[in-house]
């Protein structure tokens, strides 16, 4: 659940959206002082992952690095690599609507689709969508405007957030969107100059830009399902799909998640099923009170789902007079202020011992993951992991293994017009916390997608399990 509270003061008003205005570089360092500052107030995990002398170092070279005035593009480029080392996929920096709308209207997408070989440490075309047809699928990408692909990469994937110091989902994302990372990080040129590899030959083409809407929608990529909760038994074998926790898209769809849960584990205690496949690859988290409930169905005793919520001590300090009839007052703990239970939400009661479902599964249990695990998906399959009731097969999840930060959000804009996100509650799951630090939930059986798997659509992680089931 994300609660929106304003909790973030920032000096300075924002203006109306000019593309081409210049902020001085004085201002600039200065606002850039301000806010990390401001952040790191508030912010209960902003050192969770880069210690505070570190991070005081990033900073110091992000300000030193400012030497002339910037617009606000090129000023959110300087900010996303510092925020992306936070280690926190809930902190953001973003964009006013007015600028992405800016942008969108530009014909500046490189017209090409990509796949990141990191196995081979090749990047190769996926899809060509330029008028230019000499570029194949399948040839490796070798430089973009002069500069090596490596060298990009490299660069994305300091920028884009993570938790902790995750890569799947990272890469992930690059695979689903390069284009549209490369105009927001790199560069958005009308014209590319692209470099690709065929049978060990060198070739050079020039590509005009592209225009979103040549591109699927992201909305089509996040939502390609039919019904976001999904079940069927075929061979013996139960198949559950959870595409999202989320309890607005499940009742957009009509479906119902308490009810549709129990009718599935119902199901499998009348047919007698003993091998379960849940699948939450893409799950990109939501609701807690779902993801609680759905663990409890492989429990038969009292278990632990988060250990802590911790919030910071000036966060802790506004929760009261108004506040204090949505949020009870954090308790201080030894320098730690803990969440307790909220007035009005279950939401924040999952660091309590919780329950075991009545219909709990005994049979085997296979989770299937990828790097799109994220948020309440990765606190699900971190505990799931944990106490072994089921075995994960896939990629790390790109949520963490140890937890996340998020819960309230405050959201402000600074003084250039970007927007800032900021979570205010550090979740602690109820885990080895010797185990992963900084990772995903490793999974037990790690496969990898090749690039013929990727644009023929191959369900690798699914047809593995259904062969480790049937070899057993």
């Amino acid at each position: 659940m994300l609660l929106i509270i304003s909790t973030l003061n920032f000096f300075g008003q924002t203006k109306e959206f000019k593309p081409e205005q210049k902020y001085p570089a004085d201002s600039l360092r200065q606002w850039t002082s301000g806010l990390m500052d401001e952040i790191s107030k508030k912010h209960p995990g902003f050192y969770r992952y880069t210690d505070k002398e570190k991070f005081g170092f990033l900073i110091d070279s992000t300000r030193q690095s400012i030497q002339d005035s910037l617009t606000q593009l090129q000023y959110y480029r300087k900010l996303k690599p510092l925020f992306a080392k936070i280690g926190c996929l809930h902190t953001g920096i973003e964009l006013p609507e007015e600028s992405k709308t800016y942008i969108n209207a530009s014909n500046t997408l490189l017209p090409l689709e990509i796949f990141v070989d990191a196995k081979n440490q090749k990047v190769l075309i996926s899809k060509n969508y330029s008028e230019n047809k000499g570029i194949k699928r399948g040839v490796e990408l070798v430089s973009i405007n002069g500069t090596p692909i490596s060298a990009i990469l490299n660069k994305l994937l300091n920028a884009i957030p993570s938790d902790g110091y995750n890569q799947t989902e990272k890469i992930l994302l690059l695979n689903y969107r390069f284009p549209f990372w490369y105009q927001e990080i790199i560069d958005a040129p009308k014209v590319f100059k692209v470099v690709v590899r065929s049978e060990g030959i060198d070739h050079t083409f020039e590509l005009n830009g592209a225009f979103k809407d040549v591109f699927p929608p992201l909305e089509q990529l996040e939502k390609n399902y039919d019904l976001p909760l999904e079940f069927e038994v075929k061979n013996g074998i139960a198949i559950l799909k959870i595409h999202s926790f989320a309890d607005t898209a499940i009742k957009q769809s009509g479906q119902n998640f308490k009810k549709f849960i129990k009718d599935v584990f119902q199901t499998l205690q009348q047919q007698n099923i003993k091998d379960l496949i849940i699948d939450v690859r893409n799950n990109a988290g939501g609701t807690d009170d779902n993801a609680a409930l759905l663990t409890s169905f492989f429990f038969d005793k009292t278990f632990r789902y988060w250990d802590k919520i911790e919030v910071t001590e000036a966060v802790a300090k506004e929760i009261k007079g108004v506040n204090k009839m949505f949020y009870k007052k954090p308790e201080e703990n030894n320098g730690l202020y803990l969440w307790k239970k909220s007035w009005i939400t279950k939401e924040f009661d999952y660091y309590e011992p919780q329950e075991p479902a009545k219909m709990n599964f005994k049979g085997n249990s296979y989770l299937l993951t990828n790097g799109l695990c994220l948020s309440s998906c990765a606190d699900f399959t971190a505990v799931m992991s944990h106490n072994k009731k089921a075995l994960v097969i896939g990629q790390e999840t790109g949520g963490g293994y140890q937890g996340n930060t998020s819960g309230m959000l405050s959201r402000a804009k600074i003084p250039t017009g970007l927007v800032i996100t900021i979570p205010l509650q550090k979740y602690t799951n109820a885990v080895d916390l010797n185990k992963n630090f900084g990772r995903g939930t490793i999974p037990d059986h790690e496969t990898a997608t090749t690039f013929e798997n990727w644009i023929n659509k191959e369900d690798v992680e699914l047809d593995y399990t259904i062969q480790l089931i049937n070899r057993n």
